[in-house]
């Protein structure tokens, strides 16, 4: 089943399922932003709005996702904010903005969602202005680390919902002009990370 398909299924429980204890560092991932004011923000892969609610009101936003059903909810959460937000559908390995279009990308959930995670981040990249930051809160497993249970997980759960196999190390060595800020663990043991780039 494609992606597509099944979160136009998933999109009526997505927010039980993943809202809860994943707020609180989709809350700490959004706060390191520290210069946002009159900033172009890229919600890369913005479902159905969970971020919304914890954006700065002092930049003008850009959010995407392939899912109309997810973007509809995130059109309604976006119309009870007062932020300056367009949302579009997008698919986040061919996104449909130029190059270096955003001064600032949140990928939250993402890279580990999408079938191929190198391309997804190189498309960021290539959106993302010199000198910009993205933002990523995610799981992956470390370089080197067995997971053998996880990497056994995501051949039954990578065509319906998510990967559980994704090493960001791997993934990362695909953008030489992106460069690793800060990587800090978050939740279930280290799995859950919030991480921050730099486009040099």
């Amino acid at each position: 089943m494609a992606l597509k398909h099944s979160y136009t299924l998933l999109a009526p429980i997505y927010d039980a399922m993943v809202s809860g204890p994943l707020d609180a560092y989709r809350k700490k991932s959004i706060a390191r932003i520290k210069d946002s004011h009159n900033k172009h923000i890229f919600i890369n892969g913005i479902g159905s709005g969970l971020d919304i609610p914890h954006l700065p009101d002092d930049a003008t936003f850009t959010g995407s996702d392939i899912t109309p059903a997810m973007l509809s909810r995130a059109e309604k959460r976006a119309r009870q904010s007062s932020l300056s937000i367009k949302l579009e559908i997008a698919d986040s390995q061919a996104l449909p903005f130029k190059d270096e279009s955003f001064d600032i990308i949140i990928t939250h959930l993402i890279l580990a969602v999408v079938p191929d995670a190198n391309l997804a981040l190189q498309e960021a990249s290539r959106v993302l202005k010199p000198g910009g930051q993205i933002f990523i809160f995610d799981k992956f497993i470390r370089p080197g680390q067995l997971a053998l249970m996880r990497r056994l997980l995501s051949l039954f759960i990578q065509h319906i919902a998510t990967r559980t196999d994704v090493v960001f190390e791997h993934v990362l060595k695909t953008c030489p002009q992106l460069k690793l800020v800060h990587d800090e663990p978050a939740l279930a043991k280290g799995w859950f990370r919030l991480i921050e780039l730099k486009k040099l």
